[in-house]
């Protein structure tokens, strides 16, 4: 699936503005207002974001799910397409 490759980034990417975000909430503050988003906290949750999202790509890509064995790719059995697979 090909969205993950871009869902997964941006999702932990995001992680630390969401968690900012409510914790405005919990202190009683608009998280909308520009005024808690300006100057230091958004050039620090940008590095958190990119840190976080490095981080969770390369837990992701370390500890994936590996296939051993030969590939054998798409081809036409008896008029019917057998799909890719390992063998």
């Amino acid at each position: 699936m090909m969205w993950r490759a871009f869902v997964e980034p941006l999702v932990l990417f995001l992680a630390p503005f969401v968690l900012y975000a409510l914790y405005l909430l919990a202190l009683r503050r608009n998280p909308a207002a520009t005024a808690h988003w300006q100057g230091g906290p958004s050039l620090w949750l940008t590095i958190a974001g990119l840190v976080v999202a490095v981080a969770g790509m390369l837990v992701f890509g370390l500890t994936a799910r590996r296939q051993l064995g030969a590939y054998t790719p798409a081809h036409i059995e008896n008029g019917r397409v057998v799909p890719g697979h390992f063998q």
